[in-house]
């Protein structure tokens, strides 16, 4: 998500490419804001600062705050989502997969600082959504490993509860270079949850 500045002066963009591209920049402005203030210490002032829009153009695309931070979790959630997408099954898939989870995770932090950290400080509605994407990869997981019986679908929800705490708490404390160094831990923790696979 790396959005350009519009041309100055006179060219032949269409309203809509204008306002996706000032979305976009509102967007990354938001995440980066809250990355280094947090939620509650992220203003619209500072946000419309960072982007370089005026007042007017953000609350003619948001409400509020919120609205905006929404709109910014749900894009945190479509790049997990789609960029992490198995194909295949496996011990050897997992492996993959984590590999380009905690990839995906040190290459966009603000971003994703939105999904791990400031939903819990943003409301019900991003808690919801933070949990749905959760239950996406629980299922993603069922897959990949075959999964049948209860416990091996509760070994998969452990699993991705135990990841997420994991990468969460290298947010907090500000270590990225330590995301890739969870890989053969989380990939052991797998083969001991689901002794059966393979």
């Amino acid at each position: 998500m790396t959005p350009a500045r519009l041309p100055s002066g006179r060219h032949r963009l269409s309203r809509e490419e204008v306002t996706g591209a000032q979305r976009a920049r509102m967007l990354r402005a938001a995440a980066d804001v809250m990355a280094e203030h947090g939620y509650p210490g992220t203003t619209v002032a500072a946000i419309i600062k960072r982007a370089g829009v005026s007042r007017e153009t953000f609350y003619q695309q948001f409400p509020n705050k919120q609205a905006c931070f929404i709109a910014a979790l749900e894009y945190a959630i479509d790049l997990l989502a789609t960029s992490v997408t198995p194909a295949g099954s496996g011990l050897a898939q997992f492996d993959r997969f984590v590999g380009d989870y905690l990839g995906i995770l040190a290459e966009h932090p603000a971003v994703v600082r939105l999904f791990l950290i400031e939903t819990y400080a943003a409301g019900p509605e991003a808690m919801r959504r933070r949990l749905e994407l959760q239950q996406h990869f629980v299922e993603l997981l069922v897959e990949i490993f075959g999964a049948r019986s209860p416990r091996e679908r509760f070994a998969c929800q452990a699993l991705v509860g135990s990841i997420v705490s994991l990468v969460t708490a290298r947010f907090v404390e500000d270590d990225l270079g330590g995301l890739r160094a969870l890989h053969e831990p989380i990939v052991a923790l797998a083969r001991d949850l689901l002794p059966g696979v393979s």
